[in-house]
């Protein structure tokens, strides 16, 4: 495993933290970082073959799918398909934000990240370093709260758990996670004719 660096700095991470998480996230490791709902911790699709290490870190047992923080609205067409307008519309409205939309996994998913189903969540975060370290990947970030399970998800860095952190390849802290109030996103299921709120956060949406 790499070793795990910190970078604090009391607001926006730095270029180098993000050139060295993204060297990380290159070599498969998972990196804990801020998003604008609350601390996650992700891999980077691709050179992580599978989520695994995510669950390792949180000791949540395998098989609960892992949604994925992504660069833009083309990632619909990308890593989805059949996805319906109204998703559609609701991306072009509510990203970036905190709204997970769970659509048809498109063959470029990956059969490990996908869930039981054939879909895949996906969500482009308002977090300048959310998406600086997926712009660093070059690939979307299969992401997870950054908390073992059975523990609250939390949205600032000085409540991150200690031995959590020492499990991560690297680390990116010193922003509190307020855009989302530390709540989670809006999840939505998109893969009927009907949106289903399968979670409720901050946004609502609405066909």
């Amino acid at each position: 495993m790499l070793a795990a660096f910190w970078a604090y700095n009391g607001s926006m991470a730095t270029t180098d933290d993000i050139l060295r998480a993204g060297a990380a996230l290159a070599a498969g490791g998972a990196v804990v970082f801020p998003t604008d709902t609350v601390y996650g911790v992700g891999v980077a699709v691709g050179p992580a073959k599978t989520p695994a290490e995510l669950f390792r870190i949180k000791r949540r047992d395998e098989g609960k799918p892992v949604a994925w923080l992504v660069a833009g609205p083309e990632a619909l067409d990308t890593y989805g398909c059949n996805v319906p307008d109204w998703a559609r519309k609701a991306a072009e409205e509510h990203w970036p934000g905190a709204l997970t939309l769970i659509v048809q996994a498109s063959e470029a998913v990956p059969a490990a990240f996908a869930s039981a189903e054939g879909t895949i969540g996906l969500r482009m975060p308002a977090s300048e370093t959310a998406l600086a370290l997926i712009r660093a990947a070059g690939v979307p970030l299969a992401t997870t709260s950054a908390n073992i399970s059975g523990q609250p998800a939390v949205s600032l860095d000085a409540r991150l758990d200690p031995e959590l952190l020492e499990q991560a390849a690297a680390v990116v802290r010193g922003e509190d996670c307020t855009g989302g109030k530390g709540q989670a996103s809006t999840v939505i299921d998109c893969t009927g004719t009907e949106p289903v709120v399968l979670r409720q956060g901050s946004i609502n949406v609405t066909k």
